[in-house]
């Protein structure tokens, strides 16, 4: 991992939760249908909103951790703040890569696992690389 900076890792999350962010909107306009994602659990267009709703603004709130950290973003929020919510999100997403892997689709097991393994992966990066 040492060819991974800090700066490659901010870029490639970014990447990850842009292309999320497209993804949670194309299910939230029934491009995607809803039964492949959150482990096949949902049972109406009512829960599908409420839980993208939420993964939504979560992708936001994490996309803005990663450009303050990357310095992409200039804005002064204590380091240990952010370095708490990179940690909080590392974990989130060993959770998250769990529930991937006990999901009912098996489209969402194979694409999702994967990812959610890069990025917690990804977070360590920027959690305890120096550069």
């Amino acid at each position: 991992m040492r060819f991974l900076t800090k700066k490659l890792a901010a870029q490639i999350i970014l990447l990850i939760f842009s292309l999320t962010v497209v993804f949670h909107l194309l299910v939230m306009i029934k491009v995607i249908p809803y039964t492949m994602v959150w482990g096949g659990r949902l049972q109406s267009d009512a829960d599908m909103y409420r839980f993208e709703f939420v993964s939504l603004g979560l992708n936001l709130l994490f996309t803005f951790i990663v450009l303050v950290k990357s310095g992409i973003l200039s804005i002064r929020i204590p380091i240990w703040v952010i370095t708490s919510s990179l940690w909080v999100m590392f974990c989130l997403f060993l959770f998250n890569t769990l529930g991937n892997i006990l999901s009912e689709n098996h489209l969402e097991k194979i694409i999702f696992t994967p990812v959610t393994i890069v990025l917690s992966l990804l977070m360590l990066v920027l959690i305890l690389k120096k550069n």
